[in-house]
Parts: structure tokens; sequence; C-alpha cells
């Protein structure tokens, strides 16, 4: 473990660092509703078309869906890994003065691998219709074809955080959001809802909300200053992406492996009655997933800018921000779940209402590991992530397959809430070991910490 030694901030971060991020303000206020909004929205799309589906085909139709569905998260790991996070890191921290340059290199990259992506799982589609067509589902094809759209989208998104324009963001998913519910409507009075129609006017919402933020997408730019610059900028991407790509693979068994044990052990109808417990408490990961888009390029910043001191002042905030709004939403469920399960499946699912008060522990538990997850990133410690979700699929293995084979659909929702919390406690002990404030204390002249903000 290095000690970061004492560094003013330099003039050009100064710069990078907004006012607005110095306190608590209106314009603080308007950048987390932007961020909240685009959240909502964003994921509101694939939620309003998970409910649609749900309640259009039979149970083993829509588990059949949340296992593509499964793939597709998988995938997005991956993407994650490869792509968002190193991006998010080094394009908010070490090459923010060359972010035109880097963003522009990171787009064509991203176009290249969405291209063969799609190709690949086109390819595989095709060979499984011709040699096992009863796992050839709607749904796989659906996910083939909208894989590469949907994780651009992604990116495009992303890169407007990094920019510090979560309103152009909120923008993007409004029109996807119109879009997606219109087009859901016009499918359910067709009877044309499926697998595979999901996943097109998921991917068709997202082109359009680009066309309506087009002036926002990277622009051909040269590249060749930014590579003099930093010749090894690709090993550098692949020496913090390594770490983000193993915990993609992981990442798996903390929470989507349960949708696979209940398949294997029981059936597609208990995939479907875990998926739909599972999207009510996920509007509660989108608020958290919304603060964290804004967060983590201020911590990031403030790791670059050698500012660890405020980096681990701007994590307790957000610590204690992360487990009253859990707690709360907690309590909400507890009080309304039951009616809200009831109003949104049109009762077709309510015998597993009981496990929705149990499976609302599994945002607190894991809602401190992901505040860790986050300040891991941004000291560029991503080993400490993987070594958590290493933790939470050990966890699975250990104790998740027997809670299924024991007690069925209820076992997976208590082998979630353990998975999650071993992922939690390992991220504890890797955080805690670079989280010493006597560490990182660092005297910088009063300006600089007035200019840069905690």
């Amino acid at each position: 473990m290095s000690t970061i030694a004492a560094d003013p901030v330099s003039p050009s971060a100064k710069t990078l660092a907004p006012e607005p991020f110095s306190g608590l303000s209106w314009a603080r206020l308007s950048q987390f509703g932007f961020s909240l909004t685009d959240q909502a929205l964003s994921v509101g799309g694939m939620f309003v078309a998970n409910v649609a589906l749900a309640r259009t085909v039979s149970k083993e139709e829509y588990g059949m869906f949340a296992l593509s569905y499964s793939v597709f998260t998988f995938l997005a790991g991956l993407h994650n890994a490869a792509i968002l996070e190193t991006y998010t890191i080094y394009g908010a921290g070490r090459y923010h003065e060359q972010n035109r340059e880097y963003s522009w290199l990171i787009w064509r990259s991203n176009a290249l691998l969405c291209f063969a992506l799609t190709v690949l799982l086109l390819v595989a589609w095709r060979i499984l219709a011709l040699t096992s067509p009863m796992y050839a589902s709607r749904s796989l094809l659906g996910l083939a074809i909208a894989s590469g759209v949907i994780l651009s989208a992604a990116l495009l998104r992303r890169m407007l955080y990094v920019k510090r324009a979560p309103r152009i963001a909120a923008r993007f998913s409004l029109i996807f959001f119109v879009s997606v519910l219109a087009m859901l409507g016009v499918s359910i009075r067709a009877g044309i809802l499926n697998g595979l129609t999901v996943f097109l006017i998921v991917a068709a919402g997202w082109i359009l909300g680009g066309i309506f933020v087009a002036r926002e997408l990277p622009v051909l730019t040269s590249v060749d200053a930014f590579r003099e610059a930093q010749p090894n900028h690709w090993k550098e991407h692949w020496k913090y992406a390594r770490w983000v790509l193993a915990t993609a693979f992981v990442f798996q068994f903390t929470t989507q492996g349960y949708y696979w044990l209940l398949a294997g052990f029981l059936s597609l109808k208990q995939v479907a009655q875990l998926r739909v417990i599972y999207l009510l408490v996920t509007p509660i990961d989108q608020v958290l997933s919304a603060i964290t888009l804004l967060v983590l390029p201020i911590m990031s910043f403030h790791f670059a800018s050698r500012r660890t001191d405020l980096l681990l002042k701007f994590w307790k905030k957000y610590l204690g921000a992360t487990l009253a709004i859990t707690g709360l939403f907690a309590i909400c469920v507890w009080l309304l779940g039951h009616r809200v399960l009831h109003l949104v499946y049109g009762g077709k699912f309510d015998e597993v209402a009981g496990l929705l008060s149990i499976l609302v522990f599994l945002p607190i538990v894991t809602g401190a590991g992901n505040t860790m997850n986050a300040a891991s990133k941004a000291m560029e410690k991503p080993q400490f992530v993987l070594y958590g979700y290493i933790a939470g699929g050990v966890a699975t293995l250990l104790g998740g397959i027997p809670l299924v084979v024991a007690l069925g659909l209820r076992g997976a929702v208590w082998g979630m809430i353990l998975s999650g919390a071993a992922y939690t406690a390992a991220l504890g002990v890797g955080f805690s070991s670079v989280a010493n404030p006597s560490i990182h204390r660092m005297p910088v002249p009063a300006e600089s910490a007035t200019l840069v903000g905690d």
C-alpha cells in the first residue's frame, strides 16, 4: 500500500472541479434531480416492458425471457468492464484534459465491439435454431439483435455524466421512455408482444432518443496527439479493466445465478416469480445508481488530484445517504408492497407477496457495499470489487444452492441476501485497508480545498 504524498491541486484540476459540488446548493440538487430522472426513465422503460410482458404471456414464457435477460445482464457486465467503468475513471480523472480525443477513441472501439458482438450472437442463435430449436427462443433472438444498440446507449449516457451533463442524459432517456410506452401500446393492441418484440422496442427507443441528442455524440477527432501524450493508454486501460472484467464473470453468481438455480432445480415458473419481485426492488437501485453516476467522477477527480482525504470525507456522506434511503424504502415496501404487487401485475403473482417483504433487505445489505465499490474504483483499486463478488459467489455455491434445494423460491430469496452480505463484508475488509485517514491526510492550501470542495 503506497502513501499518497501531499500535492496541491493543479490549475487544470481546479478548472474541472465545478463550483456546484462544493456544497449543498440548488445547482447541486438539480444535478441530482436530472440524474435521478435519467435513471428512472432509462430503467423505467425496461421495467414497464417487463411488466407488460409478465401480464401478457404465460409464467413459463416470461421465465424464459428472464433467463434471456440474465444473459444480457452478463453481457452488460462485460461491456461495463471493458468500456464503461474504465472510461468513467480515466475520462474524469487522468485524461480529463484530453477528454475529447479519449471519448472518440472509446466510442470508435465500442462500435467495433458491439458490431462483433451482434454478429456473434446472431450466429450462435442460428446454430441453436438448427441443432436445438427448443433453446433458440424468440427472446434470445431479440437479445442478439438489440444488445449492441442498448450497450451503445449506455456508453453515451456515461459520457454525458463524465461531461457532467445529466440534464442532457435525462432528455435522452425521456425520449426513450416515451417511445417505448408508445410502441408497447401498439404491440399489445396488435397482439404481437413477446420476448423478441420487447428487445426490439427497447432498441428502437434508444435509437429514437439518440436522434434527439445526436449533437452530443463524439465527433471524428484526430487522436494522434493523445496517443503521443499517452503512448501506453491501452496498457493502462487493460491494467484497470482486467479486474472489472473478472468481476463481471463472478458477479453473475451473486444475483443472476439464482435464476439459473431455480431453472435447474425447480421450473421456469419460479424463475418468473423471483423476477417479478426483484423488479419491484430495483427502483431503489436506480436511485442509488443515480447518486453513483454523480459521485464517481467526483471521487475519481479527488483521487487524481491527490486529495484522498476529501474522497474519504465525501464517501462517508455517500454511505450515510445510502443507508438512509434504503431504510426508508424498506419501510415503504413493508407497508405498501402487497398492494403494489397486486396492482402492477394484476393479481397474477400475489402468492409471492410475502417474499417481497424479505427481499427488500437486499438493497440495505448491498447498499453499503456498493458505496465502497464506487470508492474503490475511484481509487483505482478495482480488485477489491472483484474480491467482494468472489465472496458473494462462494456464498451462493456454499449457502445459496443448499437453500434453494431445501426451501425452493424462499431459499433463493434468502440466498441472494446471504450472497449480498458476503459481498459487502469482503469489500469492507479490502476498502478498510486503504481508507485510513491518517495515511491519506494531506495538508493542502485552503484556497485549493475551497476550489475542489467536498
